[in-house]
């Protein structure tokens, strides 16, 4: 049997596959928004915006993005003004956090050209492929989420 050749491996890697996927994805959303604004920084617009007082660690979790680079995420969207943030009454040690006006504004002026990123990234599938992909993307997620919090309980042990 022949062996396989590396480039022919790499090409039917699902890692390495999603990870070309993610960075085009990355590059269609920054040429649609034209401006400074990421694709972390926009789901996180977007998942406060939906749940208002929603604390750091339930935003981890509706994310997906890690505790660290969420905390990093958000100092910096603190200091252009997009949110705010206040301890929880619940809990002082963590901080719910909320849109600025300016947080309002700039999501408003986001929500369509990432629609239309969306859009064009969907584009080269064809209509009956493109509900296949996002179920099938939905799909890995969800499961290998399910895993890792399984991994991760400690009950499991």
């Amino acid at each position: 049997m022949p062996r396989e050749k590396s480039a022919d491996r790499l090409d039917r890697s699902p890692i390495h596959l999603l990870h070309r996927a993610s960075q085009r994805a990355s590059d269609v959303f920054q040429e649609e928004i034209d401006g400074d604004l990421t694709p972390r920084q926009f789901a996180i617009l977007l998942t406060v915006a939906q749940n208002e007082g929603l604390s750091q660690t339930h935003l981890v979790t509706r994310t997906g993005i890690d505790r660290s680079t969420l905390a990093d995420v958000i100092r910096r969207m603190l200091k252009k003004g997009l949110l705010q943030r206040r301890r929880t009454r619940e809990d002082a040690r963590a901080y719910a956090v909320r849109l600025t006006d300016e947080g309002w504004r700039v999501l408003k002026a986001a929500e369509p050209l990432a629609r239309r990123a969306d859009e064009k990234i969907l584009a080269v599938l064809s209509n009956s492929e493109r509900d296949r992909f996002v179920k099938g993307l939905t799909e890995i997620v969800r499961a290998l989420e399910s895993q890792n919090d399984t991994d991760t309980d400690p009950s499991s042990f």
